[in-house]
C-alpha cells in the first residue's frame, strides 16, 4: 500500500510532462551530377579525421543566428548526432561518391590511409539577421588536405562556403536548407581535393579506353 501510494504521489507532483517531443534531425549526402567515368591507376587512401567545430556549433543543437551576433537553437529539436559526428559521415559519403579515391575510411577506421582531411566547421546556422522571412543556411568549412609518412605534411588547404536560403520558414524547410549547402560544400571540397591529390602527383592518369 506505501508504494502504490507513493506512485500515485510521483505522478500528482509532475513527472508527466506537458513538454513537446524532441525532434531529432539527420543530413544525407546528396547525388551529385553524374560525372564522365574515368579508370584511374595509382589512386590513394583518405582518413577523414574528425571534424573541429568553432564556438557554439558542437553540439547536437540546430542553431540559428539572430541580430546582435546572438546565437539561439530551435526549441525541441536535435540534431541525430553531435554536429562534428554528421558532417564526418556527409565527408565520407560524399568522398566515396566522387570515385577519386581507392578508400575512404572515418575517424574511427583501422586501416592505414595515406591522405587525411581535417574539417574545420566555421559555420552551421540558420541566419535570420536582415530577414523576417525565412532563414539563409549559412555552411562554411575549412579543410586541410595532409600526406602521412614519416611525418604528416600539408598538401593544399580550402574553404568551402554555401548559401542556402529556405523554402518557408518551418524547421523541416530549414533542415533541408542545412543539407542541401552542406552537400554542394562537401562537393566542392571533393573536387578540390581530387585536384589536389591529382597535383600531388598521385592522382594517376586516366587509362586510355578500349577500342
Amino acid at each position: 500500500m506505501l508504494a502504490a501510494a507513493a506512485v500515485l504521489a510521483a505522478c500528482s507532483l509532475g513527472l508527466r510532462s506537458n513538454a513537446p517531443p524532441v525532434q531529432s534531425y539527420v543530413l544525407r549526402a546528396r547525388a551529385t551530377a553524374p560525372q564522365p567515368a574515368r579508370r584511374v591507376s595509382g589512386r590513394a587512401s583518405l582518413r577523414v579525421l574528425y571534424p573541429t567545430a568553432a564556438s557554439g556549433l558542437g553540439s547536437d543543437r540546430i542553431v540559428l543566428l539572430q541580430s546582435d551576433h546572438r546565437l539561439s537553437y530551435y526549441a525541441a529539436s536535435r540534431w541525430a548526432a553531435p554536429l562534428p559526428s554528421m558532417v564526418e559521415q556527409l565527408a565520407v559519403d560524399t568522398l566515396r561518391r566522387a570515385g577519386t579515391w581507392d578508400a575512404v575510411e572515418d575517424s574511427s577506421g583501422v586501416l592505414p590511409a595515406e591522405y587525411f582531411l581535417q574539417i574545420d566547421i566555421r559555420r552551421f546556422e540558420a541566419d535570420y539577421t536582415g530577414t523576417s522571412g525565412p532563414p539563409v543556411v549559412q555552411v562554411a568549412l575549412d579543410c586541410t588536405l595532409g600526406r602521412r609518412g614519416g611525418e604528416q605534411e600539408l598538401v593544399a588547404s580550402f574553404l568551402v562556403a554555401r548559401t542556402v536560403r529556405a523554402g518557408e520558414n518551418r524547421l523541416g524547410a530549414v533542415v533541408a536548407a542545412f543539407e542541401q549547402a552542406a552537400s554542394d560544400a562537401l562537393g566542392e571540397a571533393a573536387g578540390d581535393a581530387q585536384a589536389a591529390l591529382d597535383k600531388d602527383g598521385r592522382g594517376g592518369a586516366a587509362a586510355p579506353s578500349p577500342p
